[in-house]
């Protein structure tokens, strides 16, 4: 007897269902005890694996829970200024590099000059090199230029990285046809123009795409302001988060609270943007 095709196609599938339903568990299970240490009071963080036990509904202990850590974080700790700090450098960074990364990619994906193919060597170079091994020179440039402790200090490293140049080069060779750039060039357009009117509107997903990454890199550093600041006025989020540790004793329900606090933003950014993140970095992947 045959089997309907709709069966066969449901044999087939069904067991890789229940291996990605169970991948997906074992990634949500850490999320859900993050979530509900935020909740907790230090005693309980380690008492209880996720909710406290007690005799309320489903056997929980409600009237346990508590919200006294993000208010200890937004009112004696001063989170909010940390949150701005690393809203505004995030944004900033990811605006900054996204444009000089576009335009160095367009530059090495469709303009013909000497030296070019020297100059992609060496984007393709650097993608090898450790940023670990960056460290110590680039803190020695930033003292002579006097950029430590500044904002300025920690922005400039990132302001071209080689990795947004090459993804935005092979975009770019594969999304904006030559023929359509010489056209606008015979009618008179700049290049400027060129490249705001014709090119980024050809690899958007990218400039998307881009923008989250460099977004979220921004987000979560963590060794980069520790080097370059000083001041704990001008931390961002990852840093202050660090700071809430004591010389004594660590209230762990506290430091879930402000992870929490620090992923839900970007968590957030990502759902809305998954879209044009996973196109962005599949533009390339494909020519014609």
């Amino acid at each position: 007897m045959d089997i309907p095709l709709s069966r066969r196609r449901a044999l087939l599938l069904g067991p890789i269902y229940v291996a990605l339903t169970f991948c997906a568990i074992l990634t949500l299970v850490p999320f859900a005890w993050l979530i509900c240490a935020a909740f907790k009071t230090n005693a309980d963080v380690f008492a209880h694996n996720f909710l406290p036990m007690g005799d309320g509904f489903l056997g929980v202990a409600w009237d346990r829970l508590t919200v006294a850590n993000f208010e200890r974080l937004f009112t004696e700790l001063g989170i909010g200024r940390a949150i701005a700090n690393s809203v505004m450098l995030s944004a900033v960074s990811a605006l900054v590099a996204t444009f000089f990364c576009a335009l160095g990619g367009y530059a090495l994906a469709k303009f013909n000059f000497k030296g070019r193919s020297f100059i992609l060597s060496l984007v393709l170079a650097s993608l090898v090199i450790p940023g670990s091994l960056l460290m110590a020179p680039g803190y020695k440039l930033i003292h002579d230029l006097g950029l430590l402790d500044t904002y300025a200090g920690l922005l400039l490293p990132g302001i071209s990285p080689a990795f947004g140049i090459f993804l935005f080069r092979q975009a770019m060779v594969n999304a904006a046809p030559t023929a359509l750039i010489e056209s606008a060039r015979i009618d008179g357009a700049g290049e400027l123009r060129i490249f705001f009117t014709i090119i980024l509107p050809l690899v958007r997903p990218m400039v998307g795409a881009y923008l989250m990454i460099t977004f979220l890199g921004s987000w979560n550093n963590f060794i980069g302001p520790q080097i370059i600041l000083q001041d704990p006025s001008r931390f961002p989020l990852s840093v202050a988060i660090n700071q809430l540790r004591g010389m004594y004793g660590t209230d762990y329900g506290l430091i879930m609270s402000g992870t929490l606090v620090s992923i839900a933003p970007v968590l957030a950014l990502f759902l809305l943007l998954q879209k044009e993140f996973i196109s962005g970095l599949t533009s390339g992947a494909v020519k014609g």
